[in-house]
């Protein structure tokens, strides 16, 4: 069975949930200008080392560079990133573990945004920070886990 090319009508969406409880991983492409896809690329190779591009891999299929608002298209099961977006690898990467999460959602038919959403998905991007900080080798990627951690804690106070 082959991944929907979207996912939007009941059908598209219960086949692409077949598919994912079933294992199906896509090939993650990554589209953009040069710098844009090399950016991208070492947040990706941050994913790996924190244990989380298989996860990436099952709910995101694409990463596309625009000149817009950075988000996620559940429909395309695709984030679309603007060059500010990819500026600091650690900061993407959670970015994209947090709406990798919320396309799990998605397909699981859970309320996937709002605030309620927003607040799960925050805590799971804040669980890959640490793991990206316990388990990468650079100090510099420990010091941005750090500082962006503090940051997320500040404002979940607000929650």
């Amino acid at each position: 069975m082959e991944f929907p090319e979207r996912v939007y009508t009941e059908e598209e969406h219960k086949k692409a949930k077949q598919l994912v409880d079933a294992g199906y991983k896509h090939e993650l492409a990554v589209n953009g200008e040069a710098d844009f896809v090399e950016k991208v690329n070492k947040a990706l190779d941050l994913a790996k080392t924190a244990g989380y591009y298989e996860f990436l891999r099952t709910y995101l299929r694409e990463i596309k560079e625009i000149d817009g608002l950075t988000q996620l298209r559940e429909t395309e099961v695709a984030i679309w990133a603007n060059e500010f977006a990819v500026e600091s690898a650690v900061d993407f990467a959670s970015l994209l573990v947090q709406k990798a999460y919320h396309m799990k959602e998605y397909l699981d038919g859970q309320l996937y945004y709002g605030g309620a959403s927003e607040k799960r998905t925050i805590q799971k991007r804040m669980e890959f920070l640490e793991q990206l900080k316990d388990k990468a080798a650079d100090a510099n990627v420990k010091a941005e886990c750090e500082r962006l951690l503090d940051m997320w804690r500040e404002s979940s106070l607000a929650f």
